[in-house]
């Protein structure tokens, strides 16, 4: 059954991977994780796997799973995020503190906090990005607005 893709507030539709917004979306994490295991990404020794599971103009959600002793270097996002740790123990470094985030525990940071993310284990986490605005421009005029 097909659904419809999602429209922006100005009527625009989204026609780029239309099936990562749809109005309804479920999914099941330990299965998702278990593909991203037999993915060759994965098995490359890459130290990291992910997937986009939601792709909204204003909200992702990405599942991603790290090795131990990888890491995704600091950075920012001009949005507010979670981390949800899903499986073994991340270590999330802020520009003021250090967080240890273990399975079953998440997070929430305000707009563009810098943070750096480690597998202190083997590890999977769900990162949720939301943005204000829908599109890159209205994003882009948001920021504009409170600067």
């Amino acid at each position: 059954m097909s659904t419809p893709a999602y429209r922006f507030p100005s009527g625009k539709e989204l026609t780029r991977m239309p099936y990562l917004a749809s109005p309804l979306m479920r999914f099941n994490l330990p299965e998702e994780l278990r593909q991203l295991r037999s993915e060759q990404s994965w098995q490359r020794c890459t130290g990291r796997s992910s997937k986009t599971l939601a792709k909204y103009p204003d909200f992702h959600i990405v599942v991603v799973l790290m090795k131990a002793n990888t890491r995704m270097n600091k950075h920012h996002v001009d949005a507010r995020i979670s981390i949800q740790a899903l499986e073994g123990r991340l270590r999330v470094r802020l520009p003021n503190q250090t967080v240890e985030l273990p399975s079953g525990e998440l997070i929430a940071l305000d707009y563009a906090i810098p943070h750096g993310v480690e597998a202190l284990e083997e590890s999977a986490f769900l990162i949720t990005i939301s943005w204000p605005g829908g599109s890159k421009e209205e994003r882009h005029a948001w920021k504009r607005s409170i600067s």
